[in-house]
């Protein structure tokens, strides 16, 4: 596997949820840091017993803003 792909939401208390769009594979954190160790640590312990890891974690900040048309 080359790469995995994680979805990253800020939840409205200001926290970090990513998660994994081909693996059941989840983290949190509250921060951008915290959340790129969380996610490397995750992926290292579910892949522990895989003989192929992914080579490349992209992660993809999803931001839904609303804005006011007036």
């Amino acid at each position: 596997m080359a790469e995995i792909v994680f979805e990253v939401n800020q939840e409205a208390d200001g926290g970090l949820v990513a998660e994994c769009l081909s693996e059941s594979i989840f983290t949190q954190a509250d921060s951008w840091d915290q959340l790129r160790g969380n996610v490397k640590e995750a992926v290292a312990a579910y892949f522990f017993d895989h003989a192929q890891p992914p080579t490349a974690i992209r992660l993809h900040f999803v931001r839904d803003e609303v804005l006011a048309n007036s």
